[in-house]
């Protein structure tokens, strides 16, 4: 092949990648916009009339209530995971005692809120994506703005509502009972003494290391329902895309709360710096 050759397909490749970027960037933009509008929307329409407080009563059943049975059995048994891993660790060096306050600030601050909002997006995100694309498919929605109903109030804004008030709760629940877990393996297995286990614990965790916990457990509640919500609302192609867009919100809201996750621990890091708080 001559160098001339060689030289256009090289060309043509570039291209097609350049292309390819671009055209991956425009699709990314253009979806994130319209994400944002929707969820601009639907923010405005929690205020609206008329009330939709039953449906947020029956959403924060559905996300909170019926999560606790995973988030308590997830919760136990992370707890004694971590502590198992970390005992081990820390016995090499004679500092088993400090089991207790490091499981504390690593379930407190990231893996309560990470696997609490990784556990109900699963659950809950997938179910929010596959019965709104459902309704999409089969009409429903179109019937009920048919008959006046102002869907994203009705069918959106309380979902988005009840998983921002109850992440920071099942947060709060996969927090005590991960430590109930590492307190079983760490005194009732391993031997530990149980004062020292509490008293250093008590020594190390604040108040703003649970804060911060809640915090990124709100935060992922509310952009779960979003994307999942805004998946299902938008489906097309029938039973096939209500399974398609169930994937995609599911998968996507949990590649988002682990990004979520860092920048919101650099954010609070940064605000602790400005407000001069150690």
């Amino acid at each position: 092949m001559s160098s001339q050759g060689l030289v256009q397909k090289a060309a043509f490749g570039i291209s097609w990648i350049g292309a390819s970027v671009i055209e991956f960037f425009r699709s990314f933009v253009e979806e994130t916009g319209r994400i944002m509008l929707f969820f601009h929307e639907s923010v405005r329409l929690i205020f609206a009339k008329p009330s939709r407080f039953p449906e947020i009563i029956k959403h924060m059943e559905f996300i909170g209530n019926q999560s606790i049975w995973i988030i308590c059995l997830t919760g136990g048994f992370t707890g004694l995971a971590l502590s198992m891993q970390i005992y081990l660790g820390f016995k090499m060096f004679n500092a088993v005692n400090m089991v207790g306050p490091v499981v504390a600030l690593g379930i407190t601050r990231e893996l309560g809120p990470v696997l609490t909002g990784l556990i109900v997006a699963a659950r809950a995100g997938g179910a929010m994506a596959a019965r709104l694309g459902t309704m999409r498919v089969n009409e429903q929605i179109d019937a009920l703005e048919v008959m006046g109903v102002n869907t994203k109030q009705y069918l959106i804004s309380p979902r988005m509502v009840a998983a921002f008030i109850c992440m920071p709760l099942l947060t709060a629940v996969f927090d005590f009972v991960a430590m109930m877990g590492s307190w079983f393996l760490c005194v009732k297995i391993v031997q530990l003494d149980e004062a020292i286990f509490w008293q250093k614990i008590r020594d190390m965790i604040e108040v703003k290391h649970i804060n911060e916990g809640l915090i990124k457990g709100a935060v992922f509640g509310i952009f779960f329902a979003l994307i999942c919500t805004y998946r299902g609302f938008n489906t097309t192609g029938g039973a096939k895309g209500v399974g398609e867009a169930t994937n995609q919100g599911v998968v996507q809201s949990m590649v988002m709360i682990i990004m979520l996750d860092y920048f919101l621990t650099n954010l609070i890091r940064l605000y602790y710096s400005l407000m001069g708080i150690s």
